[in-house]
């Protein structure tokens, strides 16, 4: 795969995680089917939440490394250029 398109899967990677997170939050505070399960309940929000931080926060970590890449090829590219001599 090239770089483009994994920073498009983790994008889109990362944004389900938040959506999940999101979803947990939602369950725990505004959803009354979720408060009565009791125990089950909690397990279930906590559950988004946790899947949710796994899913979003390596990515993030992932997509800093390639875009670090990125600019270290750049700048090598723009030190390698000869000087043009200005007169």
């Amino acid at each position: 795969m090239k770089d483009k398109q994994i920073i498009r899967l983790l994008k889109v990677v990362m944004s389900v995680g938040i959506l999940l997170i999101l979803l947990g939050i939602y369950f725990h505070l505004f959803d009354p089917r979720i408060a009565e399960m009791g125990v089950n309940g909690i397990l279930i929000s906590s559950a988004c939440v946790a899947i949710g931080t796994a899913l979003s926060l390596p990515t993030k970590m992932f997509i800093t490394f390639l875009l670090m890449k990125h600019e270290q090829e750049q700048d090598a590219k723009q030190h390698c250029r000869p000087n043009k001599k200005l007169d």
